[in-house]
């Protein structure tokens, strides 16, 4: 068994492909097939069912894969205690929101940037649901969320800062006129929400959902675009408050009030509780606490 052969066989196992994996890799289909059978020969058992053109682990190749990512966790943390700061192509893959990424980001990346200019970044938007699981199968190494809490014994999740969300329209909206919005207000008019990574977005949902109110919804990929079609009156959103800050203190937008609907979330940078902390994550960690909180 080699470490490549672990590496390889991780790949397949994320990507539940093998024509993917050796597109990822840089490898000929048949070198990817080749190395997995060599592990399922070593082993004695198969580590994949190959269902047509399906692939899906088995449970002794679920098994190999928690026992991979801490063998190839060894192998960085071996590489970065010997080597030092400068690990070949050393990277952090971060699962981050929108808000935040667009917010807080650029900041720490510059930073960062300047003190580990070598280092590579993968950042993709956050998914709620999957995150649990891509943390711990190592698909990505830290995460970002605004949320009520996240329920898992595998993960710790750090609170770096208390988040009001914020209902806010244009100054020259309907709902801005109103001295006090109640649920009921929210009737017939639009909302703009987050079509991902929106927490808040589902409490939102559950509260008009009970009080049966009735409003249309319009789903962006982009909070960004969100922001402008609020700023030309096109409809109402729900933001953390820091996202909305700039535009609230220029009177682009009016923070309405939410009478009785007071909602805090925690902003949280979220790892795997086995996750081995590498000098260049911890450095990307302190500086998200230094910056964030």
């Amino acid at each position: 068994m080699e470490l490549r052969q672990l590496k390889t066989f991780q790949v397949v196992g994320k990507l539940l492909s093998f024509n993917r994996a050796a597109d990822t890799l840089n490898y000929a289909q048949s070198t990817v097939s080749a190395q997995i059978k060599s592990l399922e020969d070593e082993f004695g058992v198969p580590l994949f069912d190959r269902l047509g053109k399906k692939v899906l682990l088995t449970e002794a190749g679920k098994l190999l894969m928690r026992y991979a990512q801490k063998m190839i966790e060894i192998e960085k943390e071996t590489i970065t205690e010997v080597s030092g700061w400068e690990t070949p192509n050393a990277s952090i893959s971060a699962r981050v929101p929108q808000s935040i990424s667009n917010h807080f980001l650029p900041d720490i990346l510059l930073k960062l940037d300047r003190k580990l200019p070598g280092l590579g970044f993968n950042i993709i938007s956050c998914a709620y649901d999957s995150l649990p699981h891509e943390l711990r199968a190592g698909i990505v190494d830290i995460a970002f969320l605004v949320t009520e809490g996240i329920n898992t014994k595998n993960l710790n999740a750090e609170v770096l800062r208390i988040v009001p969300i914020n209902m806010v329209a244009a100054p020259f909206h309907e709902l801005s006129q109103k001295e006090f919005i109640t649920i009921e207000d929210l009737e017939k008019h639009t909302a703009l929400l987050p079509l991902h990574d929106c927490s808040y977005k589902m409490t939102f949902h559950k509260m008009i959902t009970e009080k049966n109110i009735k409003i249309k919804i319009m789903e962006f990929n982009s909070i960004e675009s969100i922001k402008k079609c609020v700023e030309k009156g096109v409809g109402f959103t729900i933001a953390p408050d820091f996202y909305v800050q700039n535009e609230v203190q220029k009177g682009i937008l009016k923070v309405l009030p939410w009478e009785g609907m007071d909602i805090e979330f925690s902003l949280l940078m979220i790892l795997h509780k086995d996750k081995w902390i590498s000098p260049h994550l911890y450095e990307f960690m302190k500086l998200s606490r230094d910056i964030i909180s």
